[in-house]
């Protein structure tokens, strides 16, 4: 039988509010299975790069990481945002440990290539990038790593990656040594099929269901790239995926109540 594990992203509207990220590490710290966090960087990138003078350009909600960007959010991700969230976890006795991609060859990307659009300093990245076998020593050594969004080519180059993506392929890679558990936490109850009514959870999304809501429009722009991510860690084995609040994290964890689990 494998031993549980669960992948747990955090978005970016907790790591802007320090009393909701202290209620969210408090809860994380209280799972007694094997964990790991993977995080996204919030607003604090973007307002130092307003502060710099160095503007930020976004296509279709995703970040065009230029050089001056990618020193910017290589610094708050995988420096001041991740060791913020490492010390308060020692806080709390998490024993965690902060990487970016780069660290122990953790998680080698691909520059993104795309025939229209130059994104700059931005990596892609599939289950095959995941260094599946130093993960599972950290994990065995009870070590919590904590994951920052920015990886690298082995060529010397930072990337930056999409946080939603990180968490989704670590799940993918580990599913096959442990039973993964995949939650997404952000600032809402679940998926909405109304974005003004909070009670409007909805409780089982399949990929069906996923391409209606979207193409009807129904779906913020902000939900979509979870729910891709999603979609592809469940159908690449890993054993359950939701979409909760991050307020919930603890009564999800012992309950096994809200948020949205996603099906195939």
């Amino acid at each position: 039988m494998k031993e549980k594990l669960f992948v747990i992203k955090i978005g970016g509207a907790s790591i802007d509010d320090e009393e909701l990220l202290n209620q969210f590490l408090e809860q994380f710290s209280d799972i007694k299975e094997k964990k790991i966090l993977v995080h996204g960087g919030g607003k604090l990138a973007t307002t130092l790069a307003d502060k710099l003078g160095i503007e930020q350009k976004l296509i279709n909600g995703r970040r065009i990481t230029d050089k001056d960007t990618l020193d910017i959010v290589a610094m708050v991700y995988a420096g001041s945002i991740n060791k913020n969230i490492v010390a308060k976890l020692q806080h709390k006795k998490c024993k965690a440990i902060g990487f970016s991609g780069a660290d122990a060859n953790l998680i080698k990307a691909k520059k993104r290539e795309h025939p229209e659009i130059d994104f700059g300093f931005v990596g892609d990245i599939d289950e095959k990038s995941v260094n599946r076998k130093m993960i599972s020593k950290l994990i065995k050594l009870n070590l919590i790593p904590v994951f920052s969004a920015i990886t690298h080519d082995k060529k010397g180059n930072l990337l930056n990656t999409n946080a939603d993506t990180i968490a989704s392929v670590i799940a993918q890679s580990l599913s096959s040594k442990y039973e993964v558990e995949l939650l997404y936490c952000f600032d809402k109850e679940g998926v909405l099929a109304d974005v003004e009514n909070p009670e409007s959870v909805i409780k089982n999304m399949s990929e069906k269901e996923f391409s209606v809501l979207k193409n009807e429009g129904r779906l913020h722009k902000g939900i979509l790239p979870k729910l891709e991510n999603a979609l592809g860690a469940i159908k690449n084995k890993v054993n359950k995926v939701f979409l909760i609040k991050e307020t919930q994290l603890k009564n999800h964890i012992e309950n096994h109540h809200g948020g949205t689990e996603i099906c195939l």
